[in-house]
């Protein structure tokens, strides 16, 4: 399977404090990664370090293009989305204008993203049309955040804690959602604490711990801690 979305030797800092170190990771078209790692690992960071909000070195490539120096809106232009933990939701606007203010330019071959679309993958959204953003649950504010995500006519989505504080009746149809979304060959990176929802929708999972990564749990026999941090740069 070729790569549309990698990393290679990935590092993050918060100022001269380091928060990733060396991450090499590869997501594939059509294909669900699950990152898993408890509060604190390092999952959101790398999220983040992908989407371009923090400071890097290393790589990270878009179907073999780098993205070395891009800002984040250059990246989203190229097809790479971000759905934060938090959701980020423009309070005031209606559901419908949430959608509409993140419409991208459709890429060629492809069926575009348009509302009528995202109300189809979430048909509990289109009654909640004008309804302001503020006033809807976690879990449609969730279904909005994705949606809104998808109007940038993304390759790659990135899914941080999508079942954070959400009914378990919605993680459900999120669920449902995303393997949807990799059945029409999207590129998932999904970070999750909860290893028993993420395990069996996605094809492989990693593990995040002190912002390593690897494919064991931490603590799992035979796992070494390879971290090497220099003399002026302490893990977060």
């Amino acid at each position: 399977m070729t790569a549309l979305l990698q990393t290679r030797a990935l590092c993050a800092f918060h100022g001269r404090a380091q928060a990733l170190f060396d991450v090499d990771l590869d997501v594939g078209a059509g294909e669900i990664v699950a990152l898993v790692g408890r509060n604190g690992a390092g999952k959101s960071t790398l999220m983040r370090a992908l989407a371009g909000l923090v400071e890097t070195s290393g790589e990270v490539l878009l179907d073999g293009r780098s993205m070395a120096g891009w800002r984040a809106d250059r990246r989203v232009h190229a097809g790479l989305a971000w759905v934060p933990e938090d959701r980020r939701v423009f309070t005031q606007l209606t559901a419908r204008q949430n959608l509409e203010v993140a419409m991208g330019r459709p890429r060629p071959g492809a069926e575009p993203w348009t509302v009528e679309r995202v109300c189809r993958l979430f048909p509990e959204l289109e009654p909640l049309a004008h309804r302001p953003g503020g006033a809807l649950s976690g879990g449609e504010q969730q279904m909005l955040a994705i949606g809104r995500a998808l109007m940038t006519q993304p390759r790659v989505i990135l899914l941080d804690e999508p079942s954070e504080g959400v009914a378990p009746i919605v993680v459900q149809r999120l669920v449902e959602a995303i393997r949807v979304l990799r059945g029409q060959g999207l590129a998932i990176l999904l970070s999750e604490q909860n290893e028993a929802l993420a395990a069996p929708l996605a094809d492989r999972s990693l593990y995040m711990d002190d912002g390593m990564l690897g494919r064991t749990p931490p603590g799992a026999p035979g796992q070494a801690d390879c971290r090497m941090p220099g003399p002026d740069v302490s893990p977060i």
